[in-house]
């Protein structure tokens, strides 16, 4: 019954692909989310809410919270544009990869082992494995530090129970894929409740915020502030996650006709945008509690997030400050570990072409986050951990335009895409971002070499 089901549902021939028919992405959950034939926007909108907070998870992890922290402390409100910037650029580029996904029936890995040379897309991916490893080192030690917060969990024991979660994932997939998505929302659910509890007790100025949601030369002539400007990109707009989105919309079982897949687009689109301006809440809140904090004060050099636990409390006037940063500190690195790792599986299938059971995959995605991980831990222990987030977001930030460019290039193709490719409009605003990206990326470089070499 699987085996026909798999079957019928590959995607069919097109042009514009070097092969002419593909599996599916993520096979064992492909089109097992039932979408109701005739009902009504809500209920049918219901349907499709799952996936956008799933890439969402993405954008409010560990890593994000040093790089907001950092951005906080050290110069109050004036990266909060960056954070806006940041997120309307990943709902651009998060709608490019559900499109693709829904159109094609393949996921971005897939698509670029499909279009370019093996020489080519072997070097997509050892870059994109890359990407994911300097995520998964930022969730798990996330995770790790929340736990040792908290419960007074050593690193590298807080390391290995993180990495369990390949056994939540396991399980709650075979119940089925909305249940993942459910436990996922839930612990956004948490996190967001637990910095507007931060937020009333930090008394943040409102017209700082309002000042901070403006873009600012002082962002590009100051080195420190452009590397956590940039940092936050890295974090925001994290390459993996294209990779992710473009396989997960494919669970929903549309219609595979144009009608269908121009359906499946706008109710994935509005839910892909409405969880990452969720998203984007959570992280100006982090940036504002660290702001109104610690900024102008002798804590103004916080970056690690160790000492963001234990300031918070004797600065806000309540031990319950410190506890809700560490319960939303947990719940932001199991939910980021639950996708890295399904994202992983996407990229090592879609790459390679890899087929073995899921319980092994994960198994083998998970081992290339952990062995870092515990090799950090046991390195630098609780101290120095702040600075190896910061710089896991500046490797993601870097990594990002070699998945932009070919996002970009495949959903701007008629070829490939057909009446659903970009219209002249969408190109130019995409290729406007993927340049902007490299620039920025290129002059992060610059300055970082040649603070090396003492220019």
């Amino acid at each position: 019954m699987i085996s026909q089901k798999l079957e019928t549902s590959s995607a069919p021939l097109e042009s514009g692909w070097r092969l002419r028919r593909v599996s599916p992405s993520l096979p064992e959950v492909y089109a097992s989310v039932v979408v109701p034939r005739r009902s009504d926007f809500w209920r049918t909108l219901l349907v499709y809410v799952g996936p956008g907070f799933m890439v969402a998870v993405g954008y409010m992890d560990p890593g994000n919270w040093a790089t907001d922290l950092a951005g906080g402390a050290q110069f109050g409100y004036l990266l909060l544009s960056v954070i806006l910037i940041s997120n309307l650029t990943a709902i651009l580029l998060q709608h490019l990869a559900l499109k693709l996904g829904i159109v094609t029936g393949r996921d971005l890995a897939q698509a670029c082992r499909d279009y370019y040379p093996r020489p080519a897309s072997m070097f997509l991916w050892v870059l994109c494995e890359i990407a994911i490893a300097a995520a998964d080192l930022a969730e798990v030690i996330g995770s790790a530090i929340a736990l040792n917060l908290l419960f007074g969990i050593p690193l590298i024991a807080g390391v290995i129970i993180t990495a369990g979660d390949v056994i939540v994932v396991l399980f709650l997939q075979h119940r089925g894929f909305r249940y993942v998505e459910a436990l996922v929302a839930s612990l956004i659910g948490v996190i967001g409740v637990s910095f507007a509890y931060e937020l009333l007790l930090s008394h943040p100025s409102l017209s700082g915020i309002a000042v901070g949601m403006l873009p600012s030369a002082r962002i590009l002539t100051n080195p420190s502030a452009l590397y956590i400007a940039i940092g936050i990109l890295g974090a925001t707009v994290m390459p993996h996650n294209l990779y992710l989105h473009s396989s997960i919309v494919q669970t929903r079982a549309f219609e595979r006709t144009e009608e269908g897949k121009r359906n499946a687009i706008r109710f994935a689109t509005i839910d892909s945008t409405g969880a990452l301006m969720t998203a984007f809440f959570i992280n100006a809140a982090i940036l504002i509690v660290s702001a109104a904090t610690f900024h102008d004060t002798p804590y103004q050099n916080v970056a690690d997030i160790n000492d963001a636990y234990k300031l918070l409390s004797p600065a806000l006037g309540t031990a319950l400050a410190s506890i809700v940063f560490g319960v939303a500190l947990l719940a932001s690195g199991q939910n980021s570990t639950l996708t890295g790792t399904l994202a992983g599986q996407i990229v090592m299938e879609g790459f390679l072409s890899i087929r073995m059971r899921p319980w092994l995959r994960r198994l083998a995605t998970r081992l290339l986050a952990v062995v870092p991980a515990v090799i950090v831990a046991a390195v630098y222990g609780e101290r120095g951990t702040g600075q190896l987030l910061i710089l896991s977001q500046v490797i993601l930030s870097l990594q990002l335009g070699f998945a932009v460019v070919p996002l970009v290039q495949f959903t701007s193709e008629k070829a490939k895409m057909g009446p659903f490719a970009n219209t002249r409009m969408m190109k130019v605003v995409a290729w406007a971002v993927a340049l902007i990206i490299i620039v920025l990326n290129a002059f992060l470089l610059f300055q970082i070499g040649g603070q090396v070499v003492g220019w």
